[in-house]
């Protein structure tokens, strides 16, 4: 769970996935992963990352929410 931040070139597709794959059933059990998330399904993630996560969590909440305001 200690990756490094998010490279340039993911996106929030793949970190909203990233985030399921590490945190799932820590700080997103009440959460459904969906095939095809928005940006604002992944800003419900991220959120969800920074309430119930670990420090490394709010790293990711982090990145996601960057890779989130890039797209507008």
């Amino acid at each position: 769970m200690d990756r490094q931040s998010a490279d340039a070139g993911e996106d929030f597709a793949t970190l909203y996935r990233r985030a399921f794959e590490d945190y799932g059933t820590q700080a997103l059990w009440n959460k459904r992963m969906l095939e095809q998330p928005t940006p604002e399904d992944a800003l419900v993630v991220a959120r969800a990352l920074r309430i119930e996560g670990d420090r490394e969590a709010r790293k990711l909440a982090e990145d996601i929410e960057r890779a989130c305001r890039a797209t507008i």
